[in-house]
């Protein structure tokens, strides 16, 4: 892997991050506000499947 795959890479993911914002601006609000009140280990837990979901597809994909 060269610099060119992670910066292609970070790339998609602002693109990915940006799509609920820009197309629902006001269920994207909802759902920080939603975000903001959930404890910790309840962020730490959709963090966590969050990361194992990615890193999984990755080695199946690149794998």
């Amino acid at each position: 892997m060269d610099w060119g795959d992670l910066l292609a890479a970070l790339a998609l993911v602002l693109v990915l991050e940006g799509i609920m914002p820009f197309a629902s601006p006001g269920s994207t609000r909802r759902t920080l506000a939603l975000l903001a009140q959930m404890e910790d280990r309840g962020i730490r837990a959709v963090g966590g499947v969050s990361m194992t979901a990615g890193l999984l597809l990755l080695y199946f994909v690149r794998g």
